[in-house]
């Protein structure tokens, strides 16, 4: 492939089953997640989120689809966390352009301090919301 270049910027996020708190200790689940990037060939940028959900900035390479890149993060995650913890049936993923990149980055990194005003339905529904896609509220949630 060394002739294809790409950017493949996608900001994801995904949630605990029925946002229950089951992530006792975000930082350190962040740090798991990056070495599951690593192993993946996936470029982990930024990770956040608090103790019922995740966001994460990823660079994909060319050959791989964000689903199976998600798909690998919630299952290994999944598994370090244990038998009681499951994640939500699905996620979101964001395109973001490269002059976006850092803005993204600071979105990310400012989780704790932004979940002081808002909770994580009303910024999930504003993410879908600002990004212009389609979405039925009976179902987001599941």
């Amino acid at each position: 492939m060394s002739h294809t270049h790409t950017c493949n910027l996608a900001h994801c996020v995904f949630s605990t089953k029925d946002r229950a708190k089951l992530i006792a200790d975000p930082e350190r689940l962040w740090q798991y997640v990056g070495g599951i990037a690593r192993q993946k060939n996936i470029l982990l940028l930024a990770a956040g989120g608090t103790a019922n959900h995740l966001h994460l900035l990823i660079s994909l390479p060319s050959t791989m689809a964000l689903s199976k890149a998600v798909q690998d993060i919630k299952g290994n995650t999944s598994k370090w966390l244990g038998s009681r913890f499951a994640s939500q049936e699905g996620y979101s993923g964001f395109s973001v352009s490269q002059s976006q990149q850092q803005r993204v980055i600071n979105y990310i990194d400012g989780q704790a301090e932004h979940h002081k005003k808002w909770s994580f339905e009303q910024e999930y529904l504003s993410l879908l919301k600002k990004s212009g896609i389609p979405y039925d509220e009976r179902f987001v949630f599941g």
